[in-house]
């Protein structure tokens, strides 16, 4: 007898319920020998810690994790903002290559809605997975405490749990697992509105008193936790002021907080017997927060931090200077667990078992329409120069958007700007064009302000970076210099959504195949013991055995497509 659900987005829980769920009545997966894996990340953060150099401010776990694991100094987001990186990281894909360049897709702000732009789910070619579904395929429990900011929703079988209340600790027994958990107490609009300090429902307190913590969910209590006088270094495209200080200080204050919140992590690791058994790996979204860090192609917006402590302290205390990108952490993380990544991945394995054997010489970036504004650059890196290209050079550096405009520091140098009291370096950002080509040499320009492209000295490192540019986005398909109304229009003809094709069934005396007919669909399935609004579906990657008194749903899904109705199936 088959049954069909009609479903939507919408994900619903009861909290009194969720609190770390005991799931052992769905020991569905398989043991695997492989290590546990962690990924902690940071918002909108750059180098900004003691392990990288900023000691401003303490940060004690970070701090040890730095002792007993690695620090990569070279590790560099594909764009300047969160939604297209991790678009990279969840598939291994450059954004560009998918249409997932523009930020963002799935949410418009109220000023590029006025301009036409709808919401829309970027649709991936149909053999690509989120990394998570590829683990989950293979035996992991995955969790997901708590951004789903992909470019397109997440796959209906990409987490057993994704929640604030996501944790390994609602794994089945001897399951692994790899678990993200996501750090908005550094997030950009915190130097303005602490949305995520206080509305962050952390099922952590950092400082373990629910009081307290209660007090700051309430807006009551919005604590600084650096002093007064705390001696800050101000970027020189920066103006020298207390206004620009108390941005910075609250930024630090964020990072302290930050710290904190690691050092939970790492106790409940501790504290469940866990800690040699797991790789844990600390990184950031994108550079800095602050004006010409966030959504620009500089070193301030791209290169973040990144520590990997492995288990029994392997490699303990040493740098790494490789260059990474974000689109190698999908296929690294497959290659930490012993799997092949897949081959449609752009992103090469820096760690693990299919390590490459070779290093990157370049990385690269992109950076397109962000909320309502449209400009076009691409960036190159090797581990000396940086080479950006502006399709745009019409346009000027700044681009005006209200989100960033709430900031303090924002405001101060548009105020600044109009009295024309910036100094020089100041005032390159608010140019009112730009040259089709920039290169800097980061050793000596760490800031990016001595453009180089004009310079004969440079004639060849400026060639040599320009052919990689073309080399790369040719060989990616970059789909930047695409409409974006065209690029929503292959993905949902007309502007609406694909759905996702009903699975079918199959029951050969008992035994159940599953199938559907969308191209690239991922199928998930539940019986009634598992069947709880908080678990992700199961993966359906063989057959399985129904009995006579069994059911089962099942659901199938595309990335970018609306999930199927649910199909409910049981004995004729």
């Amino acid at each position: 007898m088959i049954d069909i659900i009609k479903t939507n987005k919408q994900f619903f829980f009861t909290i009194v319920s969720f609190l770390f769920v005991s799931c052992n009545s769905s020991s569905y997966l398989n043991e695997k020998k492989g290590p546990n894996i962690i990924w902690l990340v940071a918002e909108d953060l750059g180098p900004y810690i003691p392990s990288f150099g900023d000691s401003t401010v303490s940060t004690p776990n970070l701090d040890r994790l730095a002792r007993e694991g690695v620090c990569y100094t070279n590790v560099y987001s594909v764009s300047g903002v969160c939604a297209p990186s991790r678009a990279a990281i969840a598939t291994g894909m450059y954004p560009s290559s998918i249409g997932a360049h523009h930020m963002r897709t799935l949410s418009q702000q109220p000023a590029a809605k006025e301009k036409g732009i709808i919401n829309y789910e970027v649709v991936p070619p149909p053999e690509v997975k989120m990394v998570s579904e590829i683990l989950r395929e293979n035996g992991y429990y995955c969790t997901n405490n708590k951004k789903e900011d992909y470019q397109f929703y997440k796959s209906e079988i990409a987490w057993d749990e994704s929640s604030i209340f996501a944790h390994w600790r609602n794994r089945p027994a001897g399951s692994k697992f790899f678990s993200v958990f996501n750090f908005g107490v550094t997030h950009e609009s915190n130097l303005w509105d602490p949305w995520y300090r206080q509305y962050d429902l952390d099922p952590f307190p950092p400082d373990r008193s629910l009081k307290k913590w209660w007090k700051k969910f309430a807006g009551i209590e919005k604590p600084l936790y650096v002093r007064d006088d705390i001696d800050i270094n101000i970027p020189p495209y920066l103006p020298d002021n207390n206004i620009v200080k108390e941005d910075m200080k609250r930024m630090y204050s964020n990072i302290v907080e930050m710290d904190d919140k690691v050092g939970l992590i790492l106790d409940q690791l501790e504290n469940d017997g866990l800690l040699e058994e797991t790789i844990i790996v600390w990184y950031t979204d994108h550079g800095g927060p602050l004006p010409r860090q966030k959504r620009l192609l500089y070193d301030s917006g791209i290169r973040v931090p990144m520590i990997i402590r492995y288990p029994n302290k392997e490699q303990a205390g040493e740098i790494d200077e490789r260059l990474i990108s974000f689109v190698d952490f999908a296929p690294t993380l497959l290659s930490l667990v012993n799997l092949l990544p897949p081959q449609y991945q752009q992103g090469v394995a820096f760690e693990g078992k299919f390590r490459s054997p070779n290093d990157r010489f370049y990385i690269h970036a992109a950076a397109d329409r962000f909320d309502e504004h449209y400009d076009i650059t691409r960036a190159v890196r090797d581990k000396h120069y940086k080479y950006l290209k502006n399709y745009n050079p019409d346009k000027p550096y700044y681009l005006p958007l209200e989100y960033r405009e709430r900031m303090n520091t924002m405001k101060e140098l548009l105020r600044l700007r109009d009295l024309g009291q910036l100094n020089d370096i100041q005032s390159q950002w608010f140019r009112l064009s730009k040259p089709e080509e920039e290169l800097f040499d980061i050793d000596n320009d760490p800031h990016e302000l001595n453009n180089l492209a004009d310079n004969s000295d440079y004639k060849t490192k400026l060639i040599e970076m320009r052919n990689e540019c073309e080399r790369w986005m040719n060989e990616i398909n970059d789909m930047g210099l695409i409409p974006e109304d065209e690029i929503i229009e292959s993905f949902w003809p007309n502007k609406i959504q694909p759905v996702t094709a009903i699975p079918k069934v199959n029951n050969d005396d008992g035994r159940i195949t599953l199938g559907c007919l969308t191209k690239g669909a991922s199928i998930g399935y539940k019986f009634p013991n598992d069947d709880l609004p908080w678990l992700g579906w199961r993966p359906y990657t063989a057959p399985f055995e129904l009995d006579s008194v069994q059911m089962v749903k099942v659901i199938a899904h595309r990335l970018g497509y609306k999930p199927s109705d649910i199909l409910i199936y049981s004995h004729p």
